[in-house]
């Protein structure tokens, strides 16, 4: 169906990025699989070609467009190339955000030109062993020492961690009784500091080049200067991004279920079971075509979703509702695109393959599909 999203701007972006898709990262894709990460120089050179900075201020040698539609095309186009490069999502739709919507001048002028360069690489730091999604129940500390903070505490499940420059750790700074949420502060990490520790690389079901780590905080001295935003303000500030950082879930699985619709029609094109090719059959092609209507369904409900958010009106039920459809789809359609490959879907060379494994996180991160029914359920009164 046709979308009207994207501009000639968006058009001429999506070239710059498939271009250097296919030059720089397809012909190696497969040696950063093997080693289970990608080379940290390639965010340095996404950010020579200024693909990292576009939501970055001019003056700090960002494109100075904070325009959501260019990370978009960013993921769509990675689904097309069959590739993922590590934890550039989180670090642009979910991390990058923090730092534009809340850094004060000092922070800016000191992290911006690196973040816009390449040099300076994120993660944030939520998720502990015992709390999940209850971040009301974090336990990680920050004491107020004179000019810094005092962090302890540990991580886990953090997403780019391996490679981050500086990690955005959610610490208690202060506990109330009566709310769990207030007292939650945003402290900026930074690679090096004494008692910083970048635990093991978790092994994964899927995304193996994208780095998951645990971090350990043992007495790091954080100096007060690197408070990102209000203190004791943290829970609110997390609420602010949410809707973005659900959305670009959506994104990923709706571009990577219409990769795995055009793999699928490859194949059976060309595979021949009883003397005929799999796409003769009308059980192949009734597939495809529920499939490629559900996509479609998808992609419509996404591009709305994309316009609210740049209009500013894209409600957190409304981007629970877009998260929760997109990732059920995707796995529904991956899971259907699988079987019709026969036994070779299952096996690793297949590009399918990857894509079922890597599928199956996205009804989980950013909101399980279970906590997203009940933002939904709760936005219907109920």
């Amino acid at each position: 169906m046709r979308r009207t999203l994207f501009t000639q701007d968006h058009a001429d972006f999506r070239l710059l990025v498939r271009d250097f898709l296919a030059r720089e990262v397809v012909p190696v894709y497969e040696d950063w699989q093997r080693a289970g990460l990608v080379p940290r120089e390639l965010f340095t050179s996404l950010g020579k070609l200024g693909i990292l900075g576009t939501a970055i201020p001019e003056q700090y040698g960002g494109g100075g467009q904070d325009d959501y539609r260019y990370h978009v095309v960013i993921q769509e186009e990675c689904a097309r190339a069959g590739v993922t490069l590590g934890s550039l999502r989180t670090h642009l739709d979910v991390v990058i955000p923090y730092f534009t919507g809340l850094a004060n001048a000092e922070q800016r002028t000191r992290w911006f030109p690196g973040l816009a360069s390449g040099e300076l690489y994120t993660a944030i730091a939520m998720s502990e062993p015992g709390t999940g999604s209850d971040l009301a129940g974090i336990a990680t500390t920050a004491v107020r020492d004179g000019a810094h903070y005092v962090l302890n505490g540990a991580k886990t499940f953090i997403t780019g961690g391996h490679h981050a420059d500086l990690v955005i750790v959610v610490a208690r700074t202060a506990t109330d009784p009566d709310n769990r949420r207030n007292g939650l502060s945003l402290l900026v990490v930074e690679k090096g500091m004494p008692g910083f520790t970048v635990g093991r690389k978790l092994d994964k079901l899927g995304l193996t080049v994208q780095d998951t780590v645990e971090l350990s905080f043992a007495d790091v001295r954080v100096p007060t200067a690197n408070l990102l935003g209000d203190e004791n303000a943290a829970f609110a500030h997390l609420g602010r991004n949410l809707a973005q950082e659900r959305l670009a879930i959506a994104v990923g699985s709706v571009a990577q279920a219409r990769a795995a619709i055009d793999q699928t029609i490859s194949y059976v094109r060309e595979r021949t079971v009883f003397g005929k090719p799999v796409a003769h059959f009308q059980n192949t092609k009734f597939e495809l075509a529920a499939m490629s209507a559900e996509l479609e369904a998808a992609q419509a409900m996404l591009d709305a979703a994309i316009t609210g958010l740049g209009a500013g009106e894209l409600s957190g039920a409304d981007a629970a509702r877009t998260k929760l459809f997109c990732t059920e789809m995707q796995g529904r359609v991956v899971d259907r695109c699988l079987q019709l490959h026969g036994g070779y879907g299952y096996i690793l060379e297949y590009p399918i393959a990857r894509l079922y494994a890597d599928a199956r996180v996205s009804r989980i991160y950013g909101g399980s599909s279970e906590v997203l029914k009940i933002v939904i359920s709760k936005s219907l009164g109920l």
